[in-house]
């Protein structure tokens, strides 16, 4: 029998022993496209048959192939998560701590302020017991749940004016006090500002927000020995008329990376009128 060879359009009458190979899309076997030129017309019919060796199709992929690059994919998307959770956690604990860092440089500042322009000296001819409590300068070492929580109140000419109703010279009642986080643990630093000589709020009310998310306030005195004392009270005997020759500021806030160690913020200030 022989057999016509379809290549490229051309046709060809060879026998089957020299029947050429012809590759096939997608087989990487070998194979050939042939039809019978039988005599007999009715087996002449147009009939093309794929004849292949080896005839196996390359192009899928096997179950190994593809677990193999399920694995590969799963370590390259892990490692991407990991370095992007990674990154984000690096932002948020910088922006924290910048927020931390200007909320302490805001506070300190303010209280270096109202502290350089505290004064209790009054004239004689008005001095009275009621004078002295309202003009007197008055630190307490406080506690709330075993950390320290200080409260300071003095008379300071850094009165703060907010409104233009204000017409209040800068002479005003300056008064520091600590309250607890309405959410968490955390306490807030509260400053109240009220004019000397006008009626003032309950003390440790009143107060605007000077900072929060903090950990402890502390208040230290020191008088003209250069000794240190945890309170101050020019309305008894011991400090009568008299201010700390300097004041020293700790500030705690929370550490969310490391609660055990906390941001610490420390100044001294020197009052002018307490020298001597």
């Amino acid at each position: 029998m022989h057999f016509q060879i379809l290549s490229n359009g051309n046709f060809g009458k060879i026998g089957p022993e020299l029947c050429l190979p012809l590759r096939h899309r997608g087989h990487s076997g070998v194979c050939f496209f042939a039809r019978s030129l039988s005599p007999d017309r009715a087996k002449r019919k147009f009939t093309l048959r794929s004849l292949c060796l080896c005839g196996e199709n390359r192009f899928g992929f096997t179950l190994v192939e593809i677990l193999i690059a399920m694995f590969i994919f799963a370590i390259v998307l892990s490692t991407i998560y990991t370095s992007y959770t990674g990154t984000f956690r690096i932002v948020d604990e910088t922006e924290s701590q910048a927020d931390i860092y200007g909320m302490a440089r805001i506070a300190l500042e303010r209280m270096q302020e109202d502290l350089e322009s505290a004064y209790i000296s009054i004239p004689k001819t008005v001095k009275s017991p009621e004078s002295d409590e309202d003009m007197a300068f008055v630190g307490e070492d406080k506690e709330i749940k075993d950390r320290s929580a200080d409260r300071l109140r003095f008379i300071s000419r850094a009165h703060l004016v907010f409104s233009e109703k204000d017409q209040s010279s800068g002479t005003a009642e300056i008064g520091y006090y600590v309250e607890e986080h309405e959410e968490g643990d955390g306490f807030v630093l509260k400053r109240s500002d009220s004019p000397a000589f006008q009626e003032k709020p309950e003390e440790g009310t009143g107060g605007l927000v000077l900072c929060d998310s903090l950990i402890s306030v502390n208040f230290t005195y020191y008088d003209d020995e250069d000794e240190e004392h945890d309170n101050w009270d020019s309305t008894n005997e011991e400090f009568k008329d008299k201010m700390p020759k300097m004041v020293s500021i700790m500030l705690e806030f929370e550490n969310s990376a490391d609660p055990e160690t906390p941001f610490s913020f420390m100044t001294s200030v020197a009052l002018p009128m307490g020298k001597g």
